[in-house]
């Protein structure tokens, strides 16, 4: 009985191994899958670039610089470049009489940091709107704004600062908008352009376009709003105590001036 119940209980042993040989898995710990490697994001651009010229709209300027100065306060080291041909005083003040019917002296001017010339190195580049489109003799801004382009990570206009862009030809096949109080005036500039009738800011690429003047303030928190979210501008706006037009599409002024 004892030679039997030995034989029965190495057969039970035989067995249970030639099972587990068998089924090698049964007891293994599976290989966890590895998780993909998430691309990082790029860096937010931190270096600023506001050209400058006489007759700018004070507005055009001074609105985006001060929603940015909020971003330089809270989030960011940014930095900011004057732009213009020559280290003299730009201003505001109309170029001819008819500009200016009551003589008056109630136009601010602005010191630029940079000339041309200096070539900084940008990230982002603000071109503003004003009487000073108009002037029949553009050349050194165009041409900046020509050749900095393709080194810049983003070009915005603001109200007419669409019509120097659109002279470079740097709009050809791209969507953009422009003040609508100026609508006919700017657009003849960009007959490639698909200009949108009803628009508080337009983004195509790499180019963002805005309305006119205070729209300015619009696109940059929008622009805002891309790289530090949502609640950080509406935080700025909140803070400017101005009522932030978040729709691009949404803009009254289209039907006000008839386009």
């Amino acid at each position: 009985m004892a030679v039997k119940a030995l034989i029965a209980f190495l057969c039970l042993c035989l067995a249970c191994a030639g099972a587990t040989a068998q089924d090698p898995l049964a007891t293994a710990t599976p290989t966890p899958t590895p998780s993909p490697i998430p691309t990082p994001l790029p860096a937010p651009p931190t270096k600023y670039g506001m050209l400058l010229f006489p007759t700018f709209e004070i507005l055009d300027v001074f609105g985006p610089l001060e929603v940015l100065s909020w971003v330089a306060r809270r989030h960011e080291n940014l930095q900011l470049y004057l732009l213009s041909t020559t280290l003299d005083p730009v201003s505001t003040k109309p170029q001819s009489a008819a500009m200016n019917p009551f003589n008056s002296s109630f136009f601010p001017t602005i010191n630029p940091t940079h000339t041309f010339a200096d070539n900084p190195e940008l990230d982002v580049l603000i071109v503003p709107g004003g009487l000073g489109t108009r002037a029949p003799n553009m050349d050194a801004e165009l041409n900046y704004i020509k050749n900095t382009y393709p080194n810049l990570r983003y070009l915005i206009t603001v109200c007419t600062g669409s019509t120097l862009v659109a002279k470079t030809g740097i709009l050809d096949g791209r969507r953009a908008t422009t003040n609508k109080a100026s609508w006919d005036s700017v657009i003849r500039n960009g007959p490639n352009t698909t200009w949108v009738r009803e628009a508080r800011w337009v983004v195509d690429g790499n180019i963002w376009s805005s309305s006119g003047i205070s729209a300015g303030i619009d696109a940059t928190l929008a622009f805002v709003e891309m790289w530090y979210g949502k609640e950080n501008a509406t935080t700025i706006a909140e803070f400017m105590e101005y009522e932030w037009h978040d729709d691009s599409s949404r803009d009254p002024f289209a039907d006000v001036w008839a386009v």
